[in-house]
């Protein structure tokens, strides 16, 4: 799915919009910027929290072409010395399929895709793991094995008892070189990760999925659970969600039934948090034709919902982010455009649909998906900001404290 697609099938239009402006936004809000660790020629950031530590991925751009895969840890709000995990020529890297980064126990876990044929849109995924007892990192591994020149990408993955889970997009009932309607399904799929690479239990979670939206999955008290924007047969794109249920995977089934139809991947997928037994999931929308940004809870690890609370029907665009704060409150991030501008916006929610005011997040142009995580009493932020010249990584955070409902 290389950048072209994205931008045949996205809704927002193309913007120029101006530098994030540092001193104006420190000036009227609560947020701290810290300085980043990225250079310049950096993007697709990725938070992950364990409660303990916070972790940020991203790429770069070197000479030649050459893109770096590079990650740190934040200690007491400052970024540790960068580390490299590994470099390639031939990646795929754009805004919306990203690597992401995670850790259990030690051991961390990230991907990149890669070329793996002359035909358009054939690339695979390929796992990095560094085990904790080496500190060396298992580069290139696969996770899938049909060694068919189709698409795979949109990974998610969670920390799981001893090692991971972690999905994905797969194109292999797609015809070779092909990504439209006509070339086939692309399918939902999952699998079981140890801290060596071995992989087992793979399983199709969903056979006719929409091809091109971030998937997004949370681990709760009864086992993992999957989120990812759905395809009908009459092209209803709405949010659907299957979990591990006493070993077995559920049916899919809708999160709430917008009834969005809508010819062609909107490159806008949902995002899950956990909390134990407390799931929330938040998502875009734009069912007869009003854009819109929804959430709903759940109580039960995601087998019941409640009715969706409407956060934002104006100027949305969605690219949306979720944490949990409390067993009863989330924040949600999303994004906006105003006068030729992206804003990010974060807003804190509860169950009972009580919110804080929104806070904004600059106006820049936002290349990607805006990241928030929540690590003791500070919301983090990552986001890229683009403009003519580069793409620059920045990060900041929010006192939990900001955010009154």
């Amino acid at each position: 799915m290389k950048k072209v697609l994205f931008l045949s099938y996205l809704v927002l239009p193309t913007l120029i919009q101006a530098p994030f402006d540092f001193d104006r936004t420190s000036a009227i809000s609560p947020l701290q910027m810290i300085p980043s660790p990225a250079a310049e020629q950096s993007s697709s950031p990725y938070l992950f929290s364990n409660g303990k530590h916070l972790y940020m991925s991203w790429t770069e751009i070197e000479d030649q072409g050459v893109k770096v895969l590079k990650y740190s840890s934040l200690q007491d709000k400052v970024w540790e010395p960068v580390k490299e995990i590994h470099k390639g020529t031939n990646w795929f890297i754009n805004w919306a399929d990203f690597p992401i980064i995670t850790e259990n126990q030690g051991n961390l876990l990230t991907h990149t895709l890669v070329s793996s044929s002359p035909i358009s849109y054939a690339y695979d995924i390929r796992i990095h793991l560094q085990p904790q007892m080496t500190k060396q990192w298992k580069t290139d591994l696969p996770l899938h094995t049909d060694g068919t020149p189709t698409e795979h990408g949109f990974v998610s993955a969670q920390p799981y008892k001893d090692g991971f889970f972690i999905n994905w997009l797969d194109g292999r009932a797609m015809k070779p070189g092909g990504h439209m309607n006509t070339h086939g399904t692309m399918s939902l799929r999952a699998a079981f990760l140890d801290f060596q690479g071995n992989i087992s239990s793979e399983a199709v979670l969903d056979e006719h999925s929409c091809e091109c939206c971030q998937t997004s999955s949370a681990i709760t008290a009864n086992g993992p659970v999957v989120v990812y924007r759905d395809r009908s047969e009459n092209e209803t794109r709405d949010i659907s969600i299957v979990r591990l249920d006493n070993g077995q995977w559920t049916t899919p089934k809708t999160v709430f039934a917008d009834h969005w139809v809508i010819r062609g991947c909107p490159v806008n997928g949902p995002q899950v948090a956990a909390l134990g037994k407390h799931v929330a999931v938040t998502w875009f929308t734009m069912a007869g034709g009003t854009p819109k940004v929804q959430l709903i809870f759940s109580d039960d690890s995601g087998a019941h919902f409640d009715a969706p609370i409407e956060l934002s029907t104006i100027d949305v665009v969605g690219r949306v982010n979720l944490a949990y704060i409390d067993t009863n409150t989330v924040a949600v991030s999303w994004v906006e455009q105003k006068d030729r501008r992206s804003i990010i916006k974060v807003m804190a929610i509860s169950k009972a649909g009580q919110r804080s005011s929104a806070i904004t997040i600059g106006e820049t142009q936002v290349s990607g998906i805006p990241q928030i995580e929540v690590l003791q009493d500070k919301l983090y932020i990552a986001w890229t900001e683009q403009t003519s010249y580069k793409d620059r990584i920045h990060t900041a955070y929010i006192p939990l404290k900001a955010f009154e409902l």
